[in-house]
């Protein structure tokens, strides 16, 4: 049986606060990083530290000074750089890493996505007129307003550091979100397409079906590659990983 490890989670995800109480309970001392850019964050269990490591060399320098023995990546999907920085970290100081990944969406019976790789394919697929959906958070906001021959519903948990041009119009809330909720909320604005981040779950997966049922056109982003790590979708499997024992 071993003793208490010392556990960093890169977090600030619902899968990262599951998994840091589950930590916590069994009696390891856990320490989540949030990345410091939501206001009143819904915090995990364990110790809570925000802001950015300082790269890759911050982050090798952490973990060593904290001595800590395991290195949890359960950050969003396409937050790349810090999955990036964890592997590289990981395998300069030898701390084990698991990546903890919830599984990504696909398309379901009567979904046709259209799927791109970046900020700027997206765009390129919308047509003149389009009525948008964007839920792609505040990252590479200014390229989708570049358009301004559509019109942009931009749903953000935290408001952009910008005014928003006449074409666009701003809905500020935090998920989950209801299937009905997401149907009343495309049919008052008359949305023709939903652009979004296969980012998986069950949080937000309701657009995809509202939009389904709408026979609104949906442009995927698809999900950055990472770099080589030990991958889990499961708290279960998350801890199995570790490797961590019973303390």
């Amino acid at each position: 049986m071993g003793g208490p490890m010392k556990i960093l989670i890169l977090g600030g995800t619902a899968e990262a606060r599951q998994l840091a109480s589950r930590l916590v309970a069994l009696g390891h001392e856990v320490t989540s990083s949030l990345a410091g850019r939501t206001q009143d964050p819904i915090l995990p269990e364990g110790n809570v530290r925000s802001g950015g490591f300082g790269g890759v060399s911050g982050l090798i320098a952490f973990l060593r000074t904290e001595g800590i023995e395991r290195l949890v990546d359960a950050t969003h999907p396409y937050a790349r750089t810090i999955s990036m920085n964890a592997v590289a970290a990981s395998e300069a100081s030898g701390v084990k890493l698991v990546r903890f990944l919830r599984p990504a969406w696909a398309p379901q019976a009567g979904e046709s996505w259209i799927i791109v790789n970046s900020a700027r394919e997206a765009v390129a697929a919308l047509p003149a007129g389009a009525k948008v959906l964007l839920t792609t958070g505040h990252a590479d906001l200014e390229t989708y307003l570049e358009r301004q021959d559509c019109f942009f519903l931009v749903r953000v948990i935290e408001a952009p550091g910008f005014p928003l041009p006449g074409h666009a119009a701003l809905i500020r809330s935090r998920p989950p979100y209801g299937p009905e909720d997401e149907r009343k909320l495309m049919n008052h604005h008359g949305v023709t397409h939903l652009v979004t981040k296969n980012s998986g779950g069950s949080q937000t997966r309701a657009k995809l079906d509202a939009a389904r049922q709408a026979g609104i056109n949906v442009v995927m982003i698809a999900r950055p590659i990472y770099g080589p790590a030990l991958e889990v979708d499961s708290v279960a499997a998350a801890l199995a990983a570790l490797d961590i024992g019973a303390p």
